[in-house]
């Protein structure tokens, strides 16, 4: 199944995508979505982000070539930090640079979406607690990240999360190519095949220091390739099987 979020007539809803299309759905993707009537074209409505997080967990350094362009080693074991729910942005939206942050990258990821509350989750029964997936671009304020040593400013700007355009659900992990293009040319490109710690893993891991609700995110890491945004610039994320998630980066008002 392919879900979106999207606006109408001045209302959010859920709705299932089938071929360009996109129908009314009633419930919500967590305890079951119920197809109703035609909303519109896929292209002509006012895509949302496909869920309203309570935390964003992300990885760092999954990719070994990714390790490798920011001068370090692979971490023992599946290195995780957060990003705050207000950087969530949708499909279409802007990403704000931000005045004085300094170099703002891009990130092309592959995003888990939680579909249970779980806790403590084997790896053997990740796949049971994932809804589906989306696609991400984890932007980074990159001076700040080496400056701060922690990550939660650089991280966490306002319209530092954008996801969608859907949610695919049924869909396993492995095998995926990701690309991310900036203004038309491929800046990243790999298979997800190449993530260090695998999705399962992360869940494993994330849920046992964390309780995980439906609609969490998990970024999983991005490959290497990593490089700035300026305003102006157009930055996508396609992830094969899932589709494409398309910013367009603008500077921040002056205050």
């Amino acid at each position: 199944m392919r879900i979106v979020r999207y606006r109408k007539d001045g209302r959010q809803r859920y709705g299932i995508v089938e071929g360009a299309n996109v129908y009314a759905a009633s419930g919500n993707p967590f305890t079951g979505l119920k197809k109703g009537r035609l909303a519109g074209r896929l292209e002509r409505l006012t895509l949302l982000p496909p869920v309203k997080p309570t935390k964003i967990a992300a990885l760092g350094r999954n990719y070994l070539e990714h390790a490798k362009e920011m001068g370090s080693d692979l971490p023992p074991e599946p290195l995780v930090f957060l990003k705050a729910p207000t950087a969530v942005i949708g499909p279409g939206e802007e990403i704000v640079i931000p005045t004085g942050a300094g170099r703002i990258d891009y990130e092309g990821e592959l995003v888990a979406v939680i579909g249970k509350r779980c806790r403590n989750v084997p790896e053997e029964q990740a796949f049971d607690v994932i809804l589906g997936y989306t696609c991400g671009n984890d932007v980074t304020a990159r001076e700040q990240q080496s400056k701060d040593g922690q990550w939660a400013r650089a991280k966490s700007y306002d319209s530092f999360a954008p996801i969608g355009p859907v949610i695919v659900t049924g869909l396993r992990p492995e095998g995926r190519r990701l690309m991310t293009r900036l203004n038309g040319r491929i800046v990243q490109e790999a298979p997800t095949d190449r993530m260090m710690f695998k999705v399962s893993r992360q869940v494993a891991h994330i849920s046992r220091f964390m309780t995980l609700f439906p609609g969490d995110l998990i970024f999983t890491g991005t490959p290497s390739g990593i490089g700035p945004m300026r305003p102006g610039d157009v930055v996508e994320v396609e992830i094969e099987g899932i589709g494409l998630l398309r910013n367009i980066c603008v500077a921040e008002p002056a205050r």
